[in-house]
């Protein structure tokens, strides 16, 4: 696959996180995608990012992700970014609160004839926790 598909591919996962359109990350996610750091309880694949992100979304409905940094090599694809959003819903036990959220993260994608097929990432949900009130910071 080319670095281009690869951009292609990663640049649509994103579009798709950004508008909420989760059902269709079968047509940029494999069904054996596997993420080599999932969330608690994720399953491989399209599934398993749609549940995730049907989560997330449902915590801070205005969630946005905006790539600061890419860089890509192949069939591999890298970027820094940064998720914003407002917590209007439950996260990991915690209520809303109203709070803005804005925190850094990095992600590496691998990809085969357009679709991923493993991830390895984190966002810093340690800074959530303390910009939502969670814990002390």
């Amino acid at each position: 696959m080319s670095r281009e598909n690869s951009i292609e591919a990663t640049e649509r996962f994103g579009e798709l996180v950004n508008t909420g359109r989760f059902e269709a990350f079968p047509e940029v996610v494999a069904p054996e995608c596997h993420d080599h750091d999932p969330a608690p309880g994720q399953h491989r694949g399209p599934e398993g990012y749609r549940a995730f992100f049907t989560q997330l979304r449902g915590a801070f409905p205005d969630m946005q992700v905006e790539v600061e940094k890419l860089v890509a090599e192949g069939d591999s694809v890298a970027f820094a970014y940064t998720l914003t959003g407002t917590h209007q819903g439950d996260f990991q036990g915690h209520a809303a609160t109203g709070k803005a959220i804005k925190v850094r993260g990095m992600q590496i994608g691998r990809f085969e004839d357009g679709k991923m097929v493993e991830r390895w990432g984190a966002s810093d949900e340690l800074s959530i926790l303390k910009q939502i009130g969670a814990i002390p910071g």
